[in-house]
């Protein structure tokens, strides 16, 4: 089994996943490691990227302690990661705070004022994407304005995995994937435009040099060695967007190919072969050359059972709770969910709008509740994808990724709701493989994405929509929409 075997690192919100793929795509062995979100104030959400290095080294020395598992096997190293970090660290690489993640709004008045002052199509038309706090380059300016004194001591703002990457290599890198989070990266030349960056306020030099998703930035130096175990001199690829990389180990590489993201949040990728952008969607450059992602990102995902289960049923299963709802007709008789459990992303952008259960009486049980649940997610999903179309996008099957994928009421939910098939491949590993197969493109182990997903990504079942079902949800995403709209309001008033 000699320098056959591709490591994945994904870092997670939650935790770190770790693990080791054969040429196949078979997962050899894997490892998942905690952290913490730290919630200082109303609106911030914040990460140590030190923790993750710490977790993921903990993580590496799990499966390498596998007894089929050899650091000498290793032929390359990928790295996938949340999106929208602002990383700052100085000449050193040491960092100088804590990285607000892509949950943190602390940046909404910067965007108000900014957008104002330099123009929103100006940015726009250049980005791709809207200017959003959740987004890289607010935080940027955040820390320019509201903590100076770490702004002069900053070299480089970093990425999840490009943070990971330097840990690995002592090489600081951005990859082509998260170049999305900053607006002063051309979408469609895909490289950094500096007038914008100084009518922002900021220095492309904040940034490093872009390298492609697949590109050996470095290999593993004897620091990193020591702290995991891995063998001196393993290459390690500039990795990227956790999104992308999971659409890429789900196996959508091709245009009109599209991903279901059923992870802690949600959400929706599709494959393009141009920069096709939309003001409510997000887009960025995807992991493979040539194409990029039109993406809806929601914060309703699996996260929202975990919660539910959390709160109304430590004692029970995720399979119990979902069978308690398939026992509930279609739609859960009436009942709604809005699954905004910490504002919302696309379509809607509100970092105010709250998750709400509509239509409960004496009359409904938990299981309409938990339906009404899955149900919400799915209408998400759906309000993304209708938002897509509004492009021209292609949007063909979908290929579902995330633990939710391994609920077959939950997929099937999605079908109906969407009006669309759902392939699931093997779906808890879509990501870290997805990072594994870049690595194996810059090593040499495919010669092509075309090989790779070939003989990586297996289909493990196709859900068709129930098209009887078509009625009742084309009339409860009617309710959906109109319980946002008659709340958005409310949302902003009561905060």
């Amino acid at each position: 089994m000699s320098k056959e075997l591709l490591l994945g690192i994904d870092i997670g919100t939650s935790a770190c996943k770790v693990a080791v793929f054969d040429v196949s795509g078979k997962v050899l062995a894997q490892a998942n490691r905690p952290y913490k979100v730290y919630y200082p104030h109303s609106g911030w959400a914040e990460q140590d990227p030190d923790e993750w290095w710490d977790a993921i080294c903990l993580g590496i020395k799990d499966v390498l302690s596998e007894d089929n598992i050899s650091a000498d096997d290793i032929a390359g190293i990928g790295v996938d990661g949340q999106s929208w970090s602002a990383i700052p660290v100085d000449k050193d690489g040491k960092v100088l705070d804590r990285t607000p993640i892509w949950m943190d709004t602390r940046a909404r008045d910067i965007c108000d004022r900014v957008k104002e002052k330099v123009g929103e199509d100006r940015i726009f038309d250049i980005a791709g994407n809207d200017f959003l706090p959740s987004y890289t380059t607010p935080k940027m300016i955040w820390f320019k304005e509201e903590k100076p004194e770490v702004f002069k001591k900053t070299d480089k703002f970093l990425q999840s995995n490009s943070y990971i990457v330097y840990r690995l290599t002592g090489e600081m890198s951005q990859d082509m994937s998260q170049g999305y989070g900053v607006h002063f990266f051309d979408m469609k030349k895909l490289n950094y435009d500096e007038t914008l960056a100084e009518e922002l306020g900021l220095d492309i030099n904040l940034l490093p040099s872009i390298y492609n998703c697949d590109q050996v930035v470095g290999a593993i130096t004897p620091a990193a060695a020591s702290a995991t175990g891995l063998r001196v001199g393993t290459p390690v690829v500039a990795g990227g967007l956790d999104a992308a990389c999971g659409t890429l180990g789900a196996g959508v590489y091709k245009v009109g190919q599209t991903q279901e993201q059923g992870g802690q949040a949600g959400g929706m990728s599709i494959c393009t072969d141009h920069a096709l952008a939309h003001k409510k969607l997000i887009l960025s450059p995807h992991v493979v050359p040539g194409k990029w992602l039109l993406q809806g990102g929601t914060v309703g995902g699996g996260g929202t059972l975990k919660w539910f289960k959390q709160e109304f049923g430590k004692d029970i299963s995720f399979d119990d709770l979902t069978a308690e709802a398939e026992k509930v007709a279609p739609g859960s008789n009436g009942v709604v969910f809005l699954p905004y459990m910490s504002g919302e992303r696309s379509p809607i952008w509100d970092p105010d709008a709250k998750g709400v259960f509509y239509g409960l009486s004496f009359d409904k049980t938990r299981g309409h509740m938990i339906r009404a649940l899955l149900e919400g997610v799915a209408y998400s999903l759906k309000h993304n994808l209708v938002t897509a179309e509004e492009t021209g996008a292609e949007i063909g099957v979908l290929n579902a990724m995330g633990g939710s994928a391994n609920s077959l009421l939950w997929t099937q939910i999605k079908a109906d709701i969407t009006g669309r098939t759902i392939q699931v491949p093997t779906s808890d590993t879509a990501t870290t493989l997805g990072a594994a197969i870049l690595a194996g493109i810059g090593c040499g182990l495919y010669k092509d994405y075309d090989q790779a997903i070939s003989q990586t990504v297996v289909i493990t079942r196709v859900q068709e929509p129930d098209m009887k079902n078509r009625q009742v949800y084309e009339e409860g995403f009617k309710l959906y929409l109109e319980l946002y709209k008659n709340l958005k309001g409310t949302f902003k008033e009561y905060k």
